[in-house]
């Protein structure tokens, strides 16, 4: 399995987890259905990396930017670590490594 299907599996288990814990916390639907859609989308382009689809790995990346500009946005909104910081923590290094599977294409 290469570095960019691991990269796009816990991104996108991470964000389910995360859409599932702010809708439990502050019965944010929004939440629920943003983490969970894009976790399914992270999944998928995994799926299709790990069957030889090129492209599952420019949709990989290209979910994760979308998801590091919206926590972005968070973080300077609220000024709160949680959840906007921990996922900006964790989600750069997958995009690194996303980024770094692209140049080998």
């Amino acid at each position: 399995m290469n570095p960019g299907v691991i990269a796009a599996i816990a991104y996108g288990v991470l964000a389910i987890v995360g859409g599932i814990l702010g809708y439990v916390q502050a019965q944010s639907k929004i939440s629920l259905l943003a983490g969970g859609g894009c976790g399914i989308l992270l999944l998928i382009s995994a799926l299709l990396q790990s069957q030889g689809q090129a492209w599952g790995l420019l949709a990989a990346t290209v979910v994760t930017v979308i998801l590091l500009l919206a926590f972005t946005m968070r973080l300077f909104k609220t000024r709160k670590f949680m959840p906007a910081g921990l996922m900006l923590i964790l989600g750069i290094p997958s995009l690194g490594v996303m980024i770094s599977q692209l140049v080998r294409f």
